[in-house]
């Protein structure tokens, strides 16, 4: 399950780099830096913070290759990327959050880390490649968003952390769960609470007055 984890969440954000990078329309160097940073930084962040030496990525090299064809055929025939749901790469890159904040879990529960490492890995893993490539793309990272985004990775460091679902097919439940959950908070615009009505309503006082 690991190493399904690993190739279902690379090919997903290496696909949702891409999206980025032809949206944005970088040439095919573009597109492979993007795709790259969003497959593999997450897992680069990661291993920063639970002390796993970050050249541990270079041992990754069926994982490269496997990224490198994907950008290349998405690159080539680009109208093969049309099959999203809801807003162009949100798809992929709910596929993404969902393999990869298992994998983090999962790894940093491997290691015998405490439960606070596995939401932090959890977390990390799964939205860090995304930041990366929203910063570099000079857009708006995901998690920032008003769609509950970064929130959905403390369900699998959680039930993971705590060792309640560490089955294969427990993984692979939870991480439906978290791509049907990213979809539906785009699709029902559901949002965390914030404190913007409360500024809004004092701003409009201020107007006022």
């Amino acid at each position: 399950m690991w190493e399904v984890l690993n190739v279902i969440g690379t090919i997903a954000f290496a696909l949702s780099g891409v999206n980025v990078a032809l949206e944005e329309r970088y040439d095919l160097m573009g597109v492979y830096i993007l795709g790259f940073i969003t497959a593999f930084g997450g897992g680069a962040v990661r291993n920063l913070l639970i002390g796993v030496p970050v050249e541990a990525l270079w041992d990754q090299g069926l994982l490269f290759t496997i990224a490198f064809i994907v950008m290349t055929i998405a690159f080539v025939f680009p109208t093969l990327l049309k099959w999203t749901f809801l807003r162009q790469g949100v798809f992929f890159d709910a596929i993404g959050l969902g393999a990869f904040s298992v994998q983090g879990a999962l790894y940093a529960y491997s290691m015998g880390h405490p439960l606070s490492a596995c939401i932090a890995a959890a977390a990390l893993t799964g939205t860090g490649g995304g930041m990366i490539r929203d910063v570099l793309a000079g857009r708006k990272p995901l998690f920032l968003q008003k769609e509950i985004y970064i929130a959905w990775t403390l369900i699998p460091g959680v039930v993971v952390g705590l060792g309640w679902m560490t089955g294969s097919w427990q993984l692979l439940f939870v991480v439906v769960l978290i791509v049907a959950m990213r979809l539906c908070s785009v699709y029902f615009q559901w949002s965390l609470p914030s404190r913007q009505a409360v500024f809004q309503k004092n701003e409009s006082e201020n107007i006022q007055s």
